[in-house]
């Protein structure tokens, strides 16, 4: 998630109401907006998407009382503009879209190690609020939250908004923490003491492990999830990454990839099988949830569809073509923009950061779609 040249926001583009004077605003007030807007389009009631904004702002302390007159309170590369919150919408055939919101909860400490530590009070605050565990988190810290980290993430939180004001709560460490020459071992040490033993050795070939994440509290099958970093990538070497079994069918990950990088399948056998993303490279996440055989539940190919595009109009119409592809509906998505921001797609890109297809065990295919915020800065259109 490198940062990308931007231009400075102007009122105009903030997603809040029309007319607003940016300097006026808090980061409190663009976020609250768009979290209560996209509520209202993933349908739910207007008090429990408040009660969420709550609790993302209670877990950022003091940084969502900041003008945004301010630069950005740390170079946070949750997003492009150093914004410590991103959406996600979630969609399935025949469903309404899942919603979640990602937050770097220590994006204003002084350092990674203060990063850390607030990042994990606010974890256990959530857990004292909504009655969960937090025994796998506490068996990690020392191999994530050393005290010298290193690198640009200590912890991050996607909250998963459901109705009945009960989330379910992610938890997203830096594998790079003791030094990316340590990444490996570290990801091994840790599959190993959440009981997934034989897990690492089905991991693919990668450059890097940007997260290792873990699902806490309300789910139905928790996970461990594993994401990998592949440079220059291929639709067939897309496919060839995946562990999980039963996985996603060949045609299924081939044709996401060339819809999301490409905006629209290969004309002829072969015809674009040579693409290769040779700009931001594209992450695959592999879900365990079985610690008796050791191989993935799941695969994610993630798309940074930003890096591929000239703006957000081209961004959406690459997603309205895979959520059309899959039998899934692209209008709620037209309509989340909308709720993000007042700018016109064409003048900027990176709304839209990354398009991804999530193919786990029993469950139909699901596309996500990451927005987002732009509260400090639009990256300019590549016209």
């Amino acid at each position: 998630m490198s940062t990308a040249s931007t231009a400075p926001v102007s009122a105009a583009l903030v997603g809040d109401a029309p007319g607003t004077d940016v300097y006026s605003l808090t980061l409190a007030d663009h976020v609250v907006g768009q979290l209560l807007r996209l509520g209202s389009v993933a349908g739910l009631p207007a008090a429990e998407s408040a009660l969420y904004a709550h609790v993302v702002l209670e877990s950022l302390g003091d940084v969502p009382g900041r003008s945004l007159a301010l630069p950005p309170p740390s170079g946070s590369f949750v997003s492009d503009d150093h914004t410590p919150v991103e959406f996600s919408l979630a969609f399935r055939p025949d469903a309404a879209p899942g919603l979640r919101v990602l937050v770097e909860p220590g994006c204003g400490a002084g350092d990674m190690a203060d990063n850390g530590r607030q990042g994990l009070a606010a974890i256990r605050d959530m857990a004292r609020r909504w009655d969960f565990s937090t025994a796998q988190l506490d068996r990690m810290e020392d191999l994530f939250l050393p005290s010298s980290p290193q690198g640009s993430l200590a912890l991050w939180y996607a909250l998963e908004l459901r109705p009945g004001g009960v989330p379910g709560v992610k938890v997203y460490l830096n594998p790079d923490a003791a030094g990316p020459q340590q990444a490996a071992a570290t990801v091994r040490e840790a599959l190993h003491r959440l009981g997934h033993r034989q897990a690492f050795k089905a991991l693919p070939d990668t450059t890097g492990y940007p997260f290792l994440a873990l699902d806490l509290g309300a789910w139905e099958t928790p996970r461990v999830k594993v994401y990998t970093a592949h440079p220059h990538l291929a639709a067939p070497e897309a496919y060839a990454l995946n562990r999980a079994q039963p996985g996603p069918a060949r045609e299924d990950v081939e044709a996401f990839f060339h819809l999301a990088a490409e905006g629209c399948l290969p004309t002829g056998r072969g015809s674009r099988s040579a693409l290769r993303l040779a700009r931001r490279p594209a992450l695959t996440c592999h879900s365990f949830t079985d610690t008796a055989t050791g191989r993935p539940s799941g695969f994610t190919l993630h798309i940074p569809v930003r890096d591929y595009v000239s703006d957000d109009e081209e961004a959406l119409a690459r997603a309205t073509a895979a959520l059309t592809h899959f039998g899934m509906d692209p209008s709620v998505l037209r309509r989340a923009l909308t709720a993000l921001t007042t700018r016109q797609l064409s003048d900027g890109v990176g709304l839209i950061a990354y398009l991804a297809l999530a193919c786990e065990r029993d469950r139909s295919p699901r596309i996500t779609a990451y927005l987002s915020s732009e509260a400090y800065s639009v990256r300019p259109p590549k016209h």
